[in-house]
């Protein structure tokens, strides 16, 4: 029942916003206590700021870190919690059809456990019957084809996204999926073998669950691991698949017939129920034309256990409790090191989020999002904006004629706030208040078709990848939006009185690193109208090149944990963002400062805006990860480790050595060949 959400070109920040205007402050908003004087800012800045809150504030037992986004979440689910309670208290009364009611049913569903326990895996077992019935080729192309129809096909991902090459048209995406593991990687490198062998366990414990007896679902748990490993051999890297060319290759249905024999997309695509007009995109044809042979090399046998067991693995958190427990112990405990299970109430919150979201962001704005907040935040926005065309015009490196272009990327972009002018519909979607795993299996089948609806329509810039209830930003190059959820709005990043040093160092750092990945190493391959197209010189093109490798080398040079180090060239694209969205702050400071220059002379708790500014950009990235999870994100996230950044951006900027009046050679003046500056 996992849905794969085809959306390879978004790129979120996981980091988040606050403004505001000069006013005398307290330690309300900035806590010069928690400082740790002990340690230079010039040394590490992420120590002088964070270390004492960090050692004060230990990762929760049901939690794999712990910071200032974890703490501004609970915040949000907090008032979300409060909303679902109340939708289920009063759903029976409410209009019939109504969110409110939906909702509460769908919460109240999920809290029952008592029933859930009672029913154990029944409401799986008619998906669980038509797998064991798959005795030939034909028939296994058939329920394949069915299970995407209806939403829960996890052996690749199939949606709606934007045209590559005509960006202003919605397409077909197929793209790699089918496996359990974070990345291809884990199933060949020796460092990965102990998860190895705790995946299959975990596969053999769920068989057993199901009915299969110990003796078959070790044999069969075996099946399943080299059936993933052969489809790990030909799927792309987390790092590949940053290259728009490998999420994007239009094809014809012929021509992708005849990429899969063995897989008629002809066939698929009418199971869907939905037409591609001239192709779609067989993003990754390699993966798919291994598929192909798989179809017809595997054995059903096979096929039949990898299919049982990602059925059951899929269906798990919404069965009863041995099926919950034995995921919880494979993914959370061993995989990311998380000690204990999230209270009941957040994991279904956490169902609602993901099938209903936007309809619990509806309810959550009309509780907590002012219409004065979204019109200051929009202020914030022009005021980032215009220093961003102060970068793109002083840019030393860039030729007059890329700078043409990038400019036009600059007047088209289009910044979003708070939530969706339109709400969604959620007219058809069916959700009953006694039973949890069909609730969440109508309103899978309901989004897919909802997301396959697009395919052939004009894009809509005005449509949310991310619900307002939502701790994070994001951009998409192919409609070059930059978005800025309801949720991240507020404290310890948003303070309606806090001084500008404070708040541009939150906010403005957050609008700065969102407009900046529209000129990232991705970002920068789309053009204006959102499309794949190269805008740029070739001198340009090489010297931008020659800067970012600068910045992969820095972030190599990284460990967070013992012989373990950040990956720089999986991690740029962020870190271009934050270096960019930092000076570009930096310089919407300075502006504002300079209309006021009596308030920008004034220390406020001891310390200058200039200070209270790179001050406020570190606590952004206060936490701490346990080293587990730690391990995975290295593999898969392309953020770096927070403390780092915390310090990547800031020791390349000579507004900071000056700030702190740090000396040559001091840890964070990265200056002379060492300094560096795209944006």
């Amino acid at each position: 029942m996992k849905r794969l959400h085809l959306r390879p070109a978004i790129l979120t920040l996981s980091m988040a916003l606050s403004f505001g205007a000069n006013a005398t402050t307290s330690n309300t908003v900035f806590n010069v206590k928690q400082l740790d004087n002990k340690v230079s800012a010039c040394v590490n800045l992420n120590q002088f700021v964070n270390a004492k809150w960090i050692a004060a504030n230990p990762i929760p037992a049901d939690k794999t870190r712990w910071g200032a986004f974890d703490e501004l979440r609970e915040k949000s689910l907090k008032v979300q919690h409060q909303i679902v309670e109340a939708a289920a208290q009063h759903a029976n009364q409410a209009k019939s059809g109504s969110i409110v009611q939906k909702i509460g049913w769908l919460y109240e569903s999920g809290m029952n456990t008592v029933a859930i326990n009672k029913v154990g895996i029944k409401p799986l077992q008619p998906e669980l019957q038509a797998i064991n019935q798959i005795m030939t080729q034909p028939q296994l192309l058939a329920y394949i084809y069915q299970s995407f129809a209806k939403g829960q096909g996890g052996l690749f991902a199939f949606g709606a996204g934007a045209d590559y090459k005509n960006a202003k048209m919605q397409i077909g995406y197929a793209f790699q999926g089918g496996l359990g593991l974070p990345t291809p990687a884990y199933y060949s490198k020796p460092t990965h073998a102990k998860i190895r062998a705790a995946y299959r366990n975990y596969m053999q414990k769920l068989l057993e669950l199901s009915g299969v007896p110990a003796s078959r679902a070790t044999r069969q748990a075996g099946w399943i691991m080299a059936f993933e490993t052969r489809l790990a051999r030909s799927s792309l890297s987390r790092l590949e698949l940053r290259k728009p060319l490998n999420q994007y290759h239009f094809v014809s249905v012929a021509e992708a017939d005849k990429i899969t024999p063995n897989f008629s997309w002809q066939k698929f695509i009418a199971a869907q129920g939905v037409s591609v007009g001239k192709g779609f995109s067989l993003s990754q044809p390699k993966f798919f034309a291994e598929l192909s042979r798989m179809i017809a090399e595997v054995p059903v046998s096979h096929w039949r256990a990898y299919l049982r067991f990602h059925a059951l693995s899929a269906a798990a958190p919404y069965l009863s409790k041995p099926f919950i427990q034995t995921r919880f112990d494979f993914y959370n405990k061993t995989l990311n090191g998380q000690p204990q299970m999230r209270p009941r109430w957040k994991r279904v919150l956490g169902t609602i989020n993901g099938q209903m979201g936007m309809a619990l962001g509806e309810l959550y704005v009309a509780k907590t999002f002012s219409p004065e907040a979204k019109k200051r935040a929009i202020e914030m926005v022009n005021n980032l904006h215009i220093a961003l065309r102060e970068h793109i015009e002083n840019v030393a490196w860039m030729s007059s004629a890329t700078k043409a272009k990038a400019m036009e990327k600059w007047q088209s972009l289009l910044p979003k706030i708070g939530y969706p002018n339109h709400w969604r519909s959620w007219n058809g979607l069916r959700i009953q208040p006694d039973n949890y795993y069909a609730n969440v299996e109508r309103a899978t089948r309901f989004n897919y078709d909802f997301d396959l609806a697009k395919i052939g329509k004009p894009t809509n810039r005005q449509e949310w990848g991310m619900t307002p209830q939502t701790i994070n930003a994001y951009y998409n190059p192919t409609n070059n939006t930059i978005n800025f959820p309801a949720a991240i709005l507020q404290p310890p990043f948003f303070y309606a009185n806090g001084d500008d040093g404070i708040n541009y160092g939150g906010i403005g750092a957050v609008i700065g690193h969102e407009m900046t990945h529209g000129y990232d190493d991705q970002g920068s391959q789309f053009d204006a109208q959102g499309n794949l197209h190269n805008w740029w010189t070739k001198a340009d093109r090489k010297a931008f090149n020659a800067r970012t490798a600068k910045l992969v080398k820095q972030f190599d040079a990284y460990s967070p944990l013992p012989g373990l180090h950040v990956n720089g060239k999986l991690t740029l694209g962020e870190n271009i963002a934050d270096l960019g969205g930092l000076n570009i702050a930096y310089t919407a400071l300075q502006n504002v400062m300079h209309a006021k220059p009596g308030l920008a002379r004034e220390k406020i708790n001891g310390y200058t805006e200039d200070q209270r500014y790179f001050m406020s950009w570190a606590r952004v990235w206060r936490g701490s990860v346990r080293p587990a999870r730690e391990k995975v994100l290295l593999n898969v996230d392309p953020h770096s480790p927070a403390g780092f950044r915390a310090i990547g951006a800031p020791s390349n900027m000579p507004a900071f050595w000056k700030a702190f009046h740090c000396k040559p050679g001091q840890p964070m003046v990265r200056s002379g060949s060492k300094d560096i500056v795209i944006w």
